[in-house]
């Protein structure tokens, strides 16, 4: 096993701590799929003219359970170092959570600030 974690490994680790912190919360998480992807694919439903996505919920379907895909490259592009960056993958999960429970974002994780903007 390496001893150092790649970029994309760092990242794919900061996606699970988030989901674990909210699984304590939301243990229905536990049901969910979690993808990384590098970027989102230039035919994305969530694009708009001038924000390229940070994450997507695919709701869950007949015989696949729902998954919260967080792209990469887009979210490291917006940090400006770890903490920075871990907070964003943070904020993008809860995003994504709140989307798929029918929930606002501050309901999602108490802890967060009702006037913070992603």
């Amino acid at each position: 096993m390496p001893l150092a974690l790649t970029r994309a490994e760092q990242f794919d680790e900061l996606v699970l701590d988030a989901v674990e912190r909210l699984e304590r919360r939301w243990p229905q998480l536990a049901e969910v799929e979690l993808a990384v992807e590098e970027v989102p694919s230039a035919d994305a439903d969530d694009w708009s003219d001038d924000l390229v996505p940070l994450g997507r919920l695919i709701l869950q379907r007949r015989d696949e359970p729902a998954r919260i895909v967080v792209f990469r490259r887009p979210v490291e592009a917006r940090a400006a170092g770890r903490p920075e960056l871990a907070d964003l993958v943070y904020d993008v999960v809860v995003e994504q959570v709140a989307e798929l429970l029918g929930l606002d974002a501050d309901e999602v994780d108490q802890g967060r600030d009702p006037g913070e903007q992603d």
